[in-house]
This record gives C-alpha cells, structure tokens and sequence, in this order.
C-alpha cells in the first residue's frame, strides 16, 4: 500500500475507534508499514496503536485503534486475527510454496499473515474474514495438504536467533556502522549505499553520513539485518563502542 493512502486509511480508523468506541483495525502490514505507522501516530496522544500478529515473533502484523476503554493487553486478538496448520503428505513444501498456493486461491497480501514453516508443517496467519476459504488449500506445490484450524493460544512464540557484536567507530555515521554491522569496508559500505542496497528502519538509505541511533534497524542486501541495541562507552582511541544483534 503506498504510503499516504496507508496514513488515511489509519487515520479514518483512528478516527472510527475514537468516535464509535470500537476496535478499528487494518489487515496485515509490512514491518516497512508498521514502522511508518508508528512514527505517523507517535506524538498523537488521542490516538491509541497497538501492533500484533497472531503470536509472538509474527513479522506482519495489523495495526489496531484502540478505544479510549480498552487497554493492549485486554485486546482479545483472536477476534481479528485466525490461525490453522498446514501438513505436508509425502514432501516439504518450501515457503515459496505456501505463499503461491494461498495467493492463488485469490486473496489479497494483506488478507495473508506470517507463513511459519517447520518440516513438513506450516503455521499461518489470516484474517477471519478469508480463513474458512484457505481451509479448503489442497496443495502447496506439488504436494498434497491438510489443513486443520489452531488456536492462537495454542502457537509457542517464535524465538529470533541473533548474533550479538560489539564494534567501535569514529563517528555513529551510517556507512561506519553498516561496516562495523557486516564486516565490510567503510568505503563498501559507502558504495552499497551509493546502491540502494541498504536500508534503516525499512526505507532505502541514501546518506552516507545519516546519523544512527539506539533501536535503528539496518539491513544490507543480501548480508542481512540487524538492530543496534546499545551505544555507549569510549575506547582509549575515542572510538565509540556500538552492540548490535544480527538476526538469523
């Protein structure tokens, strides 16, 4: 969704939570959109967001307005988000797989949430709205499949692995710390982003000399993505100490 048609779409349902005294919400959003979102809405005081997936870990998430009676953590997400696992009959269908046999059946992306694949099993995410049609998915691939409903309550939380590193720099520029993140040279850091192929916070980079902060996510294509979780403390050089947790 681009992203002023996103911001006035949220702000109608900010505006409908608010003025109906209900819970207002969107479908499925990219990271890149939720990350939008929340800074769209950050010093918006009569505007309550709440971000979830499904389950803990879900990287598509919708993003909901909530009234001023309803706390976050008494929102019951199932009523807005459903779930059912995939089984694979004689194979493994990758997530390539999965992605084309449920698009196929005609929905839109932001119908479909995280598609979890483990094994010859995958766990996704959906709105009610389309979940009983994507129940009827006979195949993903070349391999037959099962589906079966599962409650959201019933989903263990998808735990991230990461590689912490701790790296100094001269200055908190963006190429000093995409070098120090991935193990390039600054001057190819420098060059990736000349490229397009770095982003911070889900948008293209384009500066050079962008100053990074605390919580940034940075990614590099094709090396991956990561967030800078502390910055802080000096080296005998003057250099500043960054950590940062790679995702895997």
């Amino acid at each position: 969704m681009e992203q002023q048609e996103l911001r006035k779409r949220a702000e109608e349902l900010a505006e409908r939570a608010e003025r109906q005294h209900v819970v207002a919400a969107t479908g499925f959003l990219t990271p890149a959109e939720q990350y939008d979102l929340a800074q769209y809405f950050r010093n918006r005081r009569d505007v309550e967001l709440h971000f979830a997936g499904g389950a803990e870990g879900c990287e598509r998430q919708a993003a909901f307005f909530l009234p001023d009676w309803l706390e976050p953590e008494l929102l019951d997400v199932s009523e807005y988000i459903r779930a059912f696992r995939l089984t694979a009959h004689f194979g493994a269908p990758a997530h390539c797989d999965y992605m084309g046999a449920l698009l196929g059946m005609g929905i839109g992306r932001e119908w479909l949430g995280d598609i979890w694949v483990e094994g010859d099993t995958a766990v996704v995410f959906c709105l009610p709205s389309v979940e009983r049609h994507l129940l009827s998915i006979e195949k993903a691939g070349r391999v037959s499949v099962t589906a079966a409903e599962i409650a959201l309550s019933d989903i263990p939380p998808r735990v991230r692995k990461v590689k912490e590193l701790t790296f100094s720099v001269q200055s908190l520029r963006l190429d000093a710390i995409v070098a120090g993140m991935f193990h390039v040279s600054r001057s190819e850091a420098a060059r990736q982003i000349a490229l397009g192929a770095v982003s911070i916070n889900y948008s293209e980079a384009i500066k050079p000399d962008f100053a990074v902060k605390e919580g940034d996510i940075l990614s590099l294509r094709g090396s991956g993505k990561g967030q800078i979780t502390a910055l802080g403390g000096l080296s005998k050089k003057g250099r500043q100490f960054v950590t940062a947790e790679i995702w895997q």
